[in-house]
Order: C-alpha cells, then structure tokens, then sequence
C-alpha cells in the first residue's frame, strides 16, 4: 500500500491534484514511462517510414513489417507471463529498456554505412517486440506492487495520460525528425529515451520481494493455470474478444495507413507526424474524461459505450483526398483516441483489480497473446489486402471491423452493469 502523506496535513488541494505524484517511486515509474512513451512514438512512425519512404518497398513488405512488431506476442507471450511470475518485474523492466535501446542504434549506424536492409528492420521488429512483451508483461504487473490496489484507477489514468499526451506530441516531434534527419536517423532518439527510462527504473527505491515458486511447478501447467482464469471469466472472455477484433482490423489499418498518406495522398514526413498527432488530443481527452465517464454510465456501460461511440469516426480517413478532407481525417481520429483511452483504463484497472497477485504476470500475458497476436494477423493481412486490393480499400475494410470490434463487450453482462462485480460474485463458466 503507497502512503499519500499525512490527512491532517495542510494543502490539501495541492495533494489532491498530484495524488500519486507525491511519491517518489511511482514519480520515477512515471517519468520512465514518458521519456519512454515519446520514444516509442518516434519508432511507430519512424520504422514503417523508413521501409515506405527511404527503401521504397512494396504494401506487403509494410504489412510484414508492421506484424514482426507484435508477432512476439504470439510467439512467446504465454510462457513470458509465467517466467515473469518468477521474476522481479522491475529488474525485468530495467533490461527490456536497455535492450531495446541498443537494437535501435543499429539502424542509424547501418544507415550511415549504407547497409540498411528491409531485413534488418524486420529482425529489429521482432527483437523489439520480444523485450516489449516482457516489458509490458511486467509493467502492469508491477503497478498493483507500486501503487496498491486501491490506487489503480489513479494509477492507470495518470501513465496513460502520459500515453495520450505522446501520441499528441510525439508523432509531432517525430514527423520534423524524420523531415530533418531521415526515418532511419531519428530512431536513434528513441534509442537514447529508452536508455533514460532504464535509469529512471534504477531510481525505484521500493523492493519487491522474491516471487514465491511452488516447489516442483512446472511452466505449462501455469500457462494452462493463466489460461483457465481469462478464458472461464465471462466478462474477461468478452474484453478480450473486443479487444482483439479491434486490435486485429486496427492492425491491418495501421498497415495501410503509413501507405496511403505518403503514396495515395502525398503527406510529406512533417504532414503526417501533425496527422497522427491529432490522435493524442482525443487520448488526452479521454484520460480526463474517463472518471467523469464511469461515473455517468457506470464502470460496465464504459467499456462497451466508449468503444461503439467513437469508433464509427474512422470511416471519415478511407473518405479523405488531398486537401481539407485529410484534416477532416485527422479530427476523426482524435475522437477514436478519446473512446480507445476511456476503454483501456476501465478494462484494465478491472482486470488488475480481479487478479491474485501470483496471477498477475499470466494473465496480462494470455490478454496480451491475444490481442496482440490479433494485431500482428491483421497486420499481415493489411498487407496482403493491400498488395491485391490498393490500401484505400483495405482502409475501408478494416474501418468497418472496427466499427464492429464493440459488439462481444455489448452481448456480455457489461451491457446494463454499473458497477463491475468483485471476483467473488462474479460467475464463472465456459467462455461463449
């Protein structure tokens, strides 16, 4: 449990606004995640830029490139959740920082000696999504140790504030990056932010303790173990089952997008960064309103509402043409990020709320399995619609799923729920 200072204490005000601000670990997990979030979003542009723009490849070889970044999670996402059970999650986290951050210097050093290969920004995808698997395995795991479980809610809005807030300036910054500097150069940014976040780990005082390991356990049975609990969870089942149709059409859109913006609609570098930019101004929005929402409709009628609102908006970026209606594009996205970041900070405080802590690890890894597996198929299959269908139709296609992605969380019990139930009232059966 996190101390917030003394009640009695004067300025309450002030406490009240910074809240878990006031301590010293959750400020420096804090901090790591913004230099880390502003990176990250300096490689999702730079790295399909540098494939599109600076090795001119094909709509196929975009949508490779996109699914080697999440193909991981299919790959090991299971057994990272057990293994990361095992773990001290915040030493995890200190070397998935450093890394990553040295296989993206790889980039720019290859650049500069004119080596640079589609191949080596597939082997840099992937190796980057294997350390982001443990990374985030352990990053929600870790948050109910920080914070206590009380504070979740807190603690989830204000990193993805942080989240949304980087997706407003970080595609920004790395549009004029990628303008001044090439795609393959500025990811050396990225490279130096995840460096940062690993030092601002290292300044965590507070100390987990070791993992306690059932004598003789053995991995499979605790994947099995993660497995069984989502899966038999009536209302973990429909989240995940809404967020990884969302996820799988959102990935194949993502493919397409970074195609079609430069090549069908002649955005420059600078163009697009402002474009995706527009996207953090609806998640900041979204990380604000997210109390107010639950609080209206009801933790329940949040998850379900926030994503079947605002996810219609993305049919207006398939729409565009050169001129005003690619900025009516970009307005369209930010309401997008508003219903996306509502949506995450609700199902997820409640699935860190529902889980036993030496359960933590195994099941954010089988939801990451999952929806995240989702995404790297439909990244794949971006490409390849693409490749046959043009990347504006594909645009339309995958609009459409989206639009959709809200319907297992609406034919579940969160329909008419205000309050999300406690783990001891809430039924558990076979997974429809």
């Amino acid at each position: 449990m996190i101390s917030l200072g003394d009640p009695d204490a004067v300025a309450p005000a002030k406490r009240d606004r910074l809240g878990l601000l006031r301590d010293h670990d959750f400020r420096d997990l804090f901090l790591s995640t913004t230099v880390a979030q502003v990176g990250y979003q300096i490689t999702s542009l730079a790295l399909p830029l540098a494939a599109v723009i600076a090795l001119d490849v094909s709509e196929l070889e975009v949508g490779v490139l996109s699914s080697m970044t999440m193909i991981a999670f299919v790959l090991i996402g299971l057994p990272a959740g057990a293994w990361v059970d095992r773990m001290r999650r915040r030493r995890v986290l200190i070397v998935s920082d450093i890394v990553r951050a040295a296989v993206l210097f790889t980039v720019p050093l290859a650049w500069w000696a004119d080596a640079l290969t589609i191949w080596q920004l597939y082997a840099v995808a992937l190796i980057i999504g294997v350390f982001t698997v443990f990374f985030d395995v352990s990053y929600q795991s870790y948050l109910p140790h920080l914070v206590g479980r009380e504070h979740l809610v807190e603690g989830n809005a204000k990193l993805e504030t942080v989240r949304a807030t980087a997706q407003l300036g970080g595609p920004v910054l790395a549009g004029q990056l990628i303008q001044w500097l090439t795609a393959p150069v500025a990811m050396a940014f990225d490279a130096a932010a995840m460096g940062a976040s690993a030092l601002l780990l290292l300044r965590i005082r507070r100390r987990e303790p070791k993992p306690q390991v059932a004598h003789g356990s053995r991995i499979t049975t605790e994947i099995k173990d993660g497995l069984r609990f989502v899966l038999r969870h009536r209302i973990l089942a429909s989240i995940i089952a809404c967020t990884g149709t969302w996820n799988f059409w959102m990935g194949a859109f993502m493919a397409m997008i970074v195609v079609f913006l430069p090549r069908d609609l002649g955005m420059s570098p600078g163009e697009i960064g402002l474009f995706f930019g527009l996207f953090g101004v609806g998640g900041v929005f979204g990380a604000f309103a997210v109390g107010t929402a639950t609080r209206w409709l009801g933790e329940g009628r949040t998850v379900w509402v926030s994503v079947a609102v605002t996810s219609p908006w993305i049919l207006l970026i398939p729409a565009a043409e050169p001129g005003w209606r690619i900025w009516m594009g970009a307005f369209a996205m930010a309401f997008v990020g508003v219903g996306g970041v509502v949506y995450n900070v609700t199902q997820v405080s409640f699935r860190q709320r529902l889980t036993p802590d030496n359960m933590l690890g195994r099941m954010n890894a089988t939801v990451r399995f999952v929806v995240f597996g989702a995404y790297a198929i439909g990244g794949l299959v971006g490409g390849a619609l693409g490749q046959l269908l043009g990347a504006r139709t594909t645009l339309w296609i995958a609009a459409a799923g989206i639009c959709l992605a809200f319907l297992p969380v609406f034919f579940s019990p969160l329909r008419n729920m205000r309050t999300l139930p406690s783990p001891e009232t809430e039924p558990v059966g076979a997974a429809a």
